[in-house]
Formats: C-alpha cells, sequence, structure tokens
C-alpha cells in the first residue's frame, strides 16, 4: 500500500513532466523563468490545478494567459508521457506561497527586532 493517495502521486508526476514540457518543448520567447512548483489533482484524476511562479512577477498574469492558450498541447504531451486512461485538464495558477511565506517572514523578523531593541523608558531611570 502506497502512504499516500494516487491523485497527489499523480500530481506529482504531472509537476514534473509539465517542467520539463515547458523547459524543452514550448518556444514561447515572451515566457520568463517559471518554476512550476506543485500540481493539485482531484480525487477523480479528471482536473489538474498546476501552480507557477514567476521570477518577474509583473509578467505573471502573462506567463499564465499564454500557458493557458498552450494548455491542449500540453496536454497531448503529457498523455504521451504517461500511461494513464485521462489525462487531466489543466489549469495554470500563480502560487502565492511564496509571497505568503515572505510576509510572515517579515513580520517575524519586525517582532524579533521590537523585543531586542531596547526600551526608551530604561533609559531615564
Amino acid at each position: 500500500m502506497h502512504p499516500y493517495k494516487r491523485s497527489a502521486r499523480v500530481g506529482d508526476l504531472i509537476r514534473e513532466e509539465i517542467a520539463d514540457i515547458i523547459l524543452n518543448k514550448i518556444k514561447h520567447k515572451t515566457l520568463g523563468f517559471i518554476t512550476v512548483t506543485g500540481a493539485k489533482v482531484s480525487d477523480d484524476l479528471r482536473n489538474a490545478t498546476v501552480f507557477l511562479s514567476v521570477l518577474n512577477s509583473e509578467d505573471a498574469d502573462k506567463t499564465v494567459r499564454k500557458l493557458t492558450e498552450s494548455s491542449a498541447f500540453i496536454r497531448g504531451e503529457l498523455g504521451r508521457r504517461l500511461k494513464m486512461k485521462f489525462v487531466p485538464s489543466l489549469t495554470f495558477r500563480i502560487d502565492e506561497s511564496i509571497q505568503y511565506g515572505m510576509k510572515i517572514d517579515k513580520l517575524l523578523n519586525n517582532i524579533k527586532s521590537e523585543r531586542n531593541a531596547p526600551d526608551e523608558d530604561e533609559d531615564l531611570f
């Protein structure tokens, strides 16, 4: 028995394959540096949401749009590479967990610097 669900295993495989397809097969000159950070596949394996990280955040919407336009090609490549009865339909989204993590890190650093800062009231006595 495998330690985690089939949809999670398929998601990991799809993430790896889509990253390779984007790197080696898609020839859009306007696509910047893209990292495929994850793929969440529904339990019935019919739908997959692919999460991306884009180096230049201003180009994120354009990148998602171009990959959405190329989703039929990407899905066809997945069908040739994977031995599955159904290849899931693909939806591309920007992974916001990186920005969220940076925000949490900044808040924690602010708290740490406030705790380490000497009180102004202690200098008066």
